[in-house]
């Protein structure tokens, strides 16, 4: 989380506000491979980049969707404000995940995330919801479209 931490009722004012855009995070060959090896995933369209020149659209490799969306952890850790008080946090999942733009190897994406909503959960629970696209540089049609929850438990 950012280091900025806000009470509950500056976080409820900022629902429908974006919250911001994350660094880059390069998605090189090495990276899709360690994930490839990691998830027991080895697709040749992930991790065989002359045959994937060869026989796909995209000129080359492409990154498994899933590499691209547990980015979205590092993400948030620049830009997602901490609540006063929280004494742990809890992915609680998500509502709705679209893949919509294959992310190449070699090439680098971000996070931009909007407070979607902030709801109580008993006495001392916060439900929150982002709204996040993941962007490829350079590239104009989202890698990612996301509807993220995190559960926050409140001392």
């Amino acid at each position: 989380m950012s280091n900025n931490k806000l009470s509950v009722d500056e976080l409820k004012a900022k629902v429908d506000q974006d919250l911001g855009t994350s660094r880059w995070f390069p998605v090189t060959q090495e990276r899709i491979d360690q994930f490839a090896d990691l998830t027991e995933d080895p697709q040749w369209i992930h991790i065989d980049p002359e045959r994937a020149a060869k026989e796909t659209p995209f000129g080359g490799t492409i990154a498994h969707g899933f590499l691209s969306l547990s980015l979205l952890s590092a993400m948030a850790m620049d830009v997602v404000p901490g609540v006063q008080g929280t004494v742990m946090g809890i992915n609680y999942g998500f509502d709705k995940v679209r893949f919509l733009n294959p992310v190449r190897s070699g090439s680098q994406v971000r996070g931009h995330f909007k407070l979607a909503g902030v709801e109580p959960r008993g006495d001392n629970q916060l439900l929150i919801r982002y709204a996040i696209s993941v962007e490829i540089d350079g590239v104009d049609k989202p890698a990612i479209a996301c509807e993220w929850l995190s559960l926050i438990v409140l001392g």
